[in-house]
């Protein structure tokens, strides 16, 4: 099968788990013998335009015709069997779409958060769940409240583009992939079109390492940010602190908004430890050596790509009790659930995560075998290319049907 990536690359400045499951998917593409091809910008490259190259960016957020016309040329000289997108902001556009339609190949996407139906795609603004803008055409509280990147002005392209290209997207892709059932069912109430939207979880490659003793540390992997869970995860650890501590100490790993505050917090701590930005690598081998991960995040997450990659390594997650995290960890059996923004009860969760090395090898050994039903490479392969074929055959008949 032949298979164009088309993504555009979040800035290297914050690591991004969407650019890492798409370098993935190409790879396993590729290993298991298709052609996969790629099609991308990169943020990366906007520090590079000229004063006036940049202030015409957010003119591109809605449209850009240059992708349409170099993305169609690219389709009629190489004609992939299906074109998979990924993120289209703020380079691509959904001119992506109209480059497909006029080439004639079908289209699949995945969908990481819930930009179809919220500007920012986080659902959650000032500390808490937000669904204004969940079922309106032109989101305007979200241009009120300035919900992206707390700015009206910056919130102003991606409201536009949602509103004026929402039909585009929703005629013009024949599946959409949801990485989760939560995001699903929430899509479908806000009014986009069921028959097309699929669950197809997001895979881990097997790792390198997995845990091999009772673990030296409780991890934090993430972005250092209100809406991860972070503040809540201090105010956690403090009490936990309070009590006597858990005989690890907490890790946090990660770059964001709240690095300083972070840092300051666990400076001059013997508990805690800031360990800044870590390569991909050293990632892998700091889950393969802890306790518990822990992902409080207070947003309702699409996924939960960490707490994933901790099921493979063998170790248990602690994790908000909403979102997708209900999907991944099984209360008590392959992890533990917490109340959402409730720092008592993550607190208790960690507490007891980490009480009993016996029961917590055996949530790790539970959350293995979770991870090789669900998350694996074999079985991402699978999922993978079985929508490709479904759009594949939709796109046929639904040409056949016209003529």
């Amino acid at each position: 099968m032949h298979v164009l990536v088309v993504h555009n690359r979040y800035s290297s400045a914050q690591p991004s788990g969407e650019n890492r499951v798409v370098d993935q998917e190409v790879a396993l593409l590729r290993a298991a013998g298709h052609r996969a091809e790629v099609f991308e910008r990169r943020s990366d490259d906007i520090a590079g335009r000229s004063l006036l190259g940049k202030a015409a960016v957010p003119l591109l957020v809605p449209w850009n015709p240059a992708v349409r016309r170099d993305l169609a040329a690219r389709l009629r000289a190489e004609r992939p069997d299906v074109v998979h997108v990924h993120n289209v902001f703020p380079l691509l556009s959904s001119a992506v779409l109209a480059a497909c339609a006029d080439a004639g190949v079908p289209v699949v996407a995945t969908l990481h958060n819930y930009t179809q139906v919220c500007p920012p795609g986080t659902l959650h603004r000032d500390g808490r769940p937000c669904s204004e803008c969940v079922g309106t055409t032109l989101s305007l509280p979200a241009v009120r409240h300035g919900c992206y990147r707390d700015s009206r002005l910056a919130t102003v392209p991606l409201a536009v583009s949602l509103a004026v290209n929402r039909r585009r997207w929703w005629s013009g892709v024949e599946r959409f992939f949801c990485i989760s059932g939560a995001q699903r069912d929430l899509l479908v109430r806000s009014g986009m079109p069921a028959d097309r939207l699929v669950v197809k979880h997001n895979f881990v490659p097997e790792p390198e390492v997995r845990r091999a003793g009772r673990g030296e540390h409780v991890l934090y992997l993430g972005r250092l940010a209100e809406a991860k869970g972070i503040g809540l995860l201090m105010t956690a650890w403090d009490r936990i602190a309070a009590a006597g501590g858990v005989g690890v100490p907490l890790v946090l790993a990660g770059g964001g908004p709240m690095e300083r505050e972070v840092s300051a917090w666990a400076a001059g701590r013997d508990d805690v430890r800031y360990a800044g930005l870590w390569e991909p690598a050293e990632c892998r081998r700091a889950v393969a050596r802890s306790v518990a991960v822990v992902a409080p995040s207070m947003a309702r997450e699409t996924f939960g790509l960490v707490v994933a990659e901790a099921m493979a390594a063998e170790v248990p997650a602690v994790a908000a009790r909403h979102g997708a995290f209900v999907e991944l960890v099984e209360d008590g059996v392959s992890g533990l659930l917490h109340t959402p923004g409730d720092p008592a009860s993550l607190a208790a969760c960690i507490r007891r995560i980490a009480a009993g090395p016996d029961r917590n090898q055996e949530m790790g050994q539970a959350a293995r075998r979770r991870y090789e039903q669900g998350f694996s490479p074999a079985v991402g392969l699978e999922r993978l290319v079985e929508g490709y074929r479904t759009a594949i055959a939709g796109r046929t008949e639904s040409m056949g049907g016209s003529k």
